[in-house]
């Protein structure tokens, strides 16, 4: 594999997305911090935050505020000023910019609009916590913040545990306040199972990093008394394999497919759709139909 040394300017009139710390304000590379001082205006979630970033790292920049309330009405003006000619830089609070953050709606204006828009990866809190979690690393899926009312959050964990019963098995990972983690895990308690694989980590880079592991069930009991300070992220393990046996399942799809046509041609679709050697499928194939007393034609 090649690298590239070079600092690389931002793009003349593009848009650059520009990852900064979770936390620890150490965590910013030459590159992102050329893009910041080279861009006409920094596009930001918080201008007091990153106002902090700023100075931490020397950088005199213009701020413009870029969030929610405002990215819908301002995207059509900053589009307009990168066909102009203008870099600008978007950044979020913490983290890689679009993810749980402001920008999507920019981004997506400046791609269809031709812009060129490009990326300075850096911390991402997802990522981090899933490493340190324990929990297999891939497949994962990233579901974001939870609906902070619970009947919608239970809704919304109802339909995860549907997505699982059809077939999704993947680390979930989920970001949540600190003030509503302790329901939160008590709700993926109630709704996937307390005895789910989970972890949860906070203060991601600072001084009093921590990751707690165990069960959903363990977790919602240690933070129901316990208060989870600094931004946290949730990991839960994949669903478990149905309590049904693999035998169980293999005998089940076995007669089904008996029922339709010869024991041969059974063994044979089973095993294709299986994976499963077809001599073993092709024997257990034969016992069942003697069991009932059927023809192995």
């Amino acid at each position: 594999m090649e690298y590239e040394t070079s600092l690389n300017s931002p793009p003349s009139g593009g848009l650059t997305l520009v990852a900064t710390p979770i936390g620890n304000l150490d965590d910013f590379p030459p590159r992102a911090r050329a893009a910041l001082e080279q861009a006409a205006a920094v596009l930001c979630e918080d201008t007091r935050v990153t106002s902090r970033l700023l100075a931490r790292h020397s950088i005199s920049a213009t701020m413009i505020a870029l969030h929610d309330h405002n990215e819908a009405e301002m995207a059509p003006r900053l589009v307009a000023r990168m066909q102009a000619g203008e870099a600008l830089a978007l950044v979020s609070d913490a983290g890689t910019p679009l993810v749980s953050d402001p920008g999507y709606r920019l981004a997506r204006a400046a791609i269809a609009a031709g812009v060129p828009v490009t990326a300075i990866p850096g911390p991402n809190a997802a990522l981090m916590a899933l490493t340190l979690s324990g929990l297999p690393p891939h497949p994962f899926l990233f579901h974001g913040f939870l609906p902070p009312k619970a009947a919608a959050r239970a809704a919304e964990i109802a339909r995860m545990a549907a997505l699982e019963a059809a077939g999704l098995s993947a680390t979930l990972i989920f970001y949540e306040a600190p003030h509503r983690a302790a329901e939160a895990l008590a709700a993926l308690a109630e709704g996937l199972g307390a005895d789910r694989p989970a972890a949860l980590a906070r203060e991601l880079t600072k001084r009093f990093e921590e990751v707690r592991r165990g069960t959903l069930g363990e977790l919602a009991a240690h933070y129901a008394t316990h208060e989870a300070r600094g931004e946290v992220v949730l990991c839960v393990g994949p669903a478990p394999p149905p309590a049904e046996t693999a035998a169980e399942t293999l005998d089940a799809t076995l007669r089904d497919a008996m029922a339709r046509m010869s024991v041969r041609d059974a063994a044979a679709a089973v095993a294709a759709a299986t994976g499963l050697p077809r001599k073993r499928v092709y024997a257990r194939a034969l016992e069942l139909s003697s069991e009932a007393g059927g023809s192995t034609a």
